[in-house]
């Protein structure tokens, strides 16, 4: 159980870092749409969908690599706890329809994000197996 601990831990740091570092970079004012958290949840939904088809569709992983990256680092990468507190901070502030498009657009696009680079994932990887 511990390995398992220490690799989510490990990989958890290394995502939130990513993210932080992304807020950083692009960051959102306040009571404007939070374009940042956004595309980070969609990219991290992304990478979900393609890392799950090869785990379980192409490769036999070391045990600890799905703790590892899906867990920690995608967990740690995604923020869906910040995109609750964005909708409650922009819903609080006056900007009701901001946050209800966001719950929305983020919620949808997360959805199709995972399901499509799954699908597209599942495409290329039939076309190249033997």
């Amino acid at each position: 159980m511990w390995p398992v601990v220490a690799v989510v831990a490990v990989g958890g740091a290394i995502g939130a870092s990513a993210r932080y570092g992304a807020s950083l970079i692009w960051p959102t004012a306040p009571g404007t749409f939070p374009t940042t958290t956004l595309l980070v949840n969609v990219i991290g939904c992304a990478v979900m969908g393609v890392f799950m088809v090869i785990l379980t569709e192409v490769r036999t992983p070391h045990r600890l690599l799905r703790p590892f990256f899906g867990t920690g680092v995608l967990g740690g990468f995604t923020t869906f706890s910040t995109y609750g507190v964005d909708i409650e901070r922009l819903v609080n502030g006056g900007h009701a329809r901001t946050g209800l498009a966001y719950l929305g657009l983020t919620l949808l696009a997360a959805l199709a994000a995972v399901w499509s680079a799954a699908w597209a994932t599942r495409r290329l990887v039939v076309r190249r197996r033997p």
